[in-house]
Order: C-alpha cells, then structure tokens, then sequence
C-alpha cells in the first residue's frame, strides 16, 4: 500500500481498486448493479436485494466503491423529480466497466440479469424497479 507523502504506483492502484471490488458485500453490490435491469438500482433495492446487510452497510461499501471509481452515484435532474419517486441511482462508471472488463468481471452479466429478473419482489420495489432513470 502507499504511503501518505508517495503516489501509489499504476500496480498498487489496481490492486487496491480489486481488493475493494473483490470484498464479499462490494463484490456482491457489483453483480447487483450489473444485474439491474436498468443498470441502476436505487439504495432502497440495493437493500431489498441483501437482506443480509443493513442499508448503512450497502451505503458505506457503496461509498467505498465510488471512491476507488468503480461506481457512480447518478441523480434524476431536478425538473424530472417526483415526491413519490427515487431520485439517487446507483450504477458501473464508465471507467469502473473498463476496469471489470480487464479483470474478467463482467462475464456474468446476462445470467447477473437473468436472475435478477427471477427475484420476487414486493409491490414498492417494483415501482422503485420501474422509476425513471437519468440517462447516462
């Protein structure tokens, strides 16, 4: 690991950025958000999907997550908002798909959808599920 006065190196970087993806509850985050219809689950379906964990929990590995470059928070613009309606999304950045994609972790993604789509859900988070999203 780096020092606090060295840049890390290209090679600590990527292994710092797996060590973060590869922990249990951020890898299974990962397949979530690529198993998303949308690709865009809410924090609410995030929680619904991962009894497990606490949404305090999927909140911190989630921040974890964005702060490596993994994933992005992505907000409905204002004018498109609704009360009744999630506005914060969660997704693969463009340059966290890169990064999946050149370790190999991306090959699972048409059965991540697969079983997502088989997931019994509950009336509310077939709403959350059909919201709209921000384009992206």
């Amino acid at each position: 690991m780096s020092t606090p006065d060295r840049t890390p190196t290209d090679l600590e970087s990527v292994r710092e950025r797996l060590n973060v993806v590869t922990q249990e509850t951020r890898f299974a985050l990962v397949q979530d958000l690529l198993g998303h219809p949308e690709g865009l689950p809410t924090l609410k379906e995030l929680d619904y999907v991962n009894p497990g964990k606490s949404r305090t929990t999927i909140r911190q590995h989630l921040q974890r997550l964005i702060e490596v470059g993994v994933v992005e928070e992505v907000t409905l613009p204002t004018d498109r908002r609704r009360n009744d309606r999630p506005y914060k999304f969660y997704g693969i950045s463009d340059q966290g798909r890169q990064f999946l994609e050149s370790h190999d972790l991306l090959r699972a993604e048409d059965t991540l959808r697969s079983i997502y789509e088989r997931v019994e859900k509950t009336d509310e988070i077939e709403r959350y599920e059909a919201a709209p999203r921000p384009e992206r």
